[in-house]
């Protein structure tokens, strides 16, 4: 069964995260992702790069659902204040 200690560290290795979150039972995932690298994309654009690190993974049935929230820095401080 797959952990989501382990998405998290694949996320974090190819992605500089301020904060990176990852739960799930085994089968479905959730992540909130802040990320620099997200400041000028569309959500739908900050997605894609979280989905291509993790092409792989999807590939070969390995992970199969992750919902995702991704956020920029200043994005994340002004939900969490």
């Amino acid at each position: 069964m797959l952990d989501p200690q382990q998405i998290q560290a694949w996320i974090a290795h190819e992605l500089p995260c301020e904060h990176l979150a990852v739960a799930g039972d085994g089968q479905h995932f959730e992540a909130i992702i802040v990320s620099g690298e997200f400041a000028g994309l569309s959500r739908v654009a900050r997605q894609q790069k979280v989905n291509a690190i993790l092409k792989a993974r999807f590939a070969s049935g390995e992970l199969h659902a992750l919902s995702m929230k991704t956020l920029t820095p200043d994005e994340w401080n002004a939900q969490n204040g």
